[in-house]
């Protein structure tokens, strides 16, 4: 017999390990999957941007949707981490965010979870949970994570670099190209004998400023770098096309990593100026294992929007810088320590029992649906999941009534594609109500953090789900359980930055 109602919401919050982000995130996979999932968005006014020209998608907000209609939610892995870094230089400069810049998945993913790492398989699923205070994620808030496993620096194989760096006019604004080269130099001095750079530099046309060199050969790669200068206007499509060329020469295909870094404001204004139209010349060498990773810089004069979806179709991840501290910890930590793929078209999908839950809420991931009967095809494009990557997706359920026990709630399953064999794997996880815990504070520091970091989003992005739940709650909760957080920099930065949100008047 179905079991009634319990006034008990679990918030699913579902860790995958992946890319783009990074990604690596997936493609142009976004479908509408049935009318349960469509997005819809907030009835909201944005506040005028204080920044010129700048480009946002909203995707909507998610529903809540009833199990007796659909018991299934389906998306693609994904990292990019690009919102929350825009989120600090708003708050930075004295501005709440735009609520179209925000993606909630990609807050959450910006902080080390701390998931066990697999050993010998692709992925390892944990979950644990716990009663939430945060209105719209109802009163408890599961967490299921996904990790892949971790690669040394001995085993990577060698890489092929090729970065295209924006020298419009633009990226002269705030020193961004000056941000860019800074990071560069730092990156060459991080690898390896065998790998190789290319760089390509685009304003008006494209042009090649170095060809394919030997990492070793350090103060060649240098002086090209330091002949980089701004000016003209921003041919994106020229200066990925020249760069894709070049990663051709030296595709290392099955041996190696292919890698194309665009480095850019985002405004195209020369050439085909939109993701499809740009992307659509070069999916092929998407196809043949050439990523491509999106770095955006400055703020003003920026397309948020377009350097998204470049990343995402072309199997890469999207990240955000707007200073030095974050570009060094881009291009020397992140960049070079998940250049191994160990995933293709990653895919998620959770399935839920609609006799023990009632309804969910996929929270975040908008722009990352899949069609739930693409789940299984290996042909849908998805994320590329990158050495050691692990990813942070929300759910919003309503239990019924005497859940508990070891009865499930569900099951979480991923498929992917191996690089190297070119097979497709799966592996499956089920949600017990005994993975929950039964107070907020009995659970692991991380997963508290998870729950603040979310609500935050939810609540400057003005989800109607998070209800009369305000910044100014979030932030009270913040302080009650600091202590009891995980004690790392990006943590106390976080706090900081939730502080100064709640004096903004969020």
């Amino acid at each position: 017999m179905r079991k009634p109602l319990l006034s008990l919401a679990a918030v699913v919050l579902v860790a995958s390990a992946c890319s783009s982000a990074t990604s690596s995130p997936g493609g142009g996979y976004v479908r509408p999957p049935d009318q349960h999932h469509q997005p819809t968005s907030p009835p909201r006014g944005a506040p005028p941007s204080p920044y010129d020209g700048v480009t946002y998608d909203d995707p909507g907000t998610n529903p809540v949707t009833d199990t007796d209609k659909d018991q299934t939610s389906t998306f693609a892995m994904d990292v990019d981490t690009a919102s929350y870094t825009i989120a600090q230089r708003y708050v930075a400069d004295g501005n709440l965010p735009d609520p179209a810049s925000i993606r909630v998945e990609e807050w959450v993913n910006a902080f080390e979870q701390g998931y066990p790492a697999p050993g010998d398989a692709t992925f390892a699923i944990d979950i644990d949970g716990a009663p939430t205070p945060f209105a719209g994620q109802g009163e408890v808030l599961l967490r299921v994570g996904i990790k892949a496993r971790e690669s040394s620096e001995r085993a990577r194989p060698d890489a092929a670099l090729t970065f295209v760096i924006d020298t419009s006019g633009s990226m002269a604004r705030e020193d961004r190209l000056e941000l860019v080269k800074d990071s560069l130099r730092k990156l060459v001095r991080g690898l390896g004998r065998g790998d190789s750079i290319a760089v390509v530099a685009f304003s008006d046309e494209a042009r090649v400023i170095l060809p394919p060199t030997r990492a070793t050969d350090e103060d060649t790669i240098l002086a090209a770098i330091d002949r980089l200068q701004p000016g003209g206007s921003t041919n994106v499509e020229g200066g990925l096309r020249l760069g894709y060329s070049l990663a051709r020469e030296t595709l290392l295909g099955d041996g190696g990593i292919d890698r194309i870094v665009l480095a850019s404001d985002g405004v195209a204004n020369v050439g085909l100026t939109d993701a499809d139209g740009i992307l659509r010349q070069i999916r092929d060498d998407a196809a043949a294992g050439i990523e491509l990773v999106s770095v955006g810089v400055g703020m003003g004069n920026y397309n948020d929007a377009l350097l998204e979806q470049l990343a995402d179709q072309g199997d890469g991840f999207y990240a955000y810088v707007n200073d030095l501290d974050e570009a060094r910890r881009l291009f020397t930590e992140d960049l070079t320590g998940t250049l191994q793929t160990v995933a293709l078209d990653a895919k998620v999908q959770v399935v839920f029992d609609p006799d023990v839950v009632a309804t969910y809420r996929l929270i975040g991931y908008e722009n990352r649906a899949i069609a739930d009967q693409d789940f299984r095809d290996p042909r849908v494009d998805a994320g590329a999941i990158g050495a050691g990557h692990s990813v942070t997706a929300l759910y919003g359920l309503t239990l019924r009534e005497d859940a508990g026990g070891d009865e499930a709630l569900g099951t979480v399953s991923l498929r992917w594609t191996e690089p190297d064999a070119s097979r497709e794997s799966k592996l499956d996880r089920a949600i017990l109500a005994r993975d929950l815990a039964h107070q907020f504070g009995a659970t692991d520091p991380t997963f508290r953090l998870d729950a603040i970091v979310a609500a935050t989003a939810e609540a400057l992005r003005g989800t109607q789900a998070s209800g009369d739940t305000d910044i100014h709650d979030v932030a009270e909760v913040a302080r009650r359980v600091s202590r009891d957080l995980p004690g790392t920099d990006e943590v106390h930065d976080f706090l900081e930055f939730l502080d100064r949100v709640a004096e903004l008047g969020g």
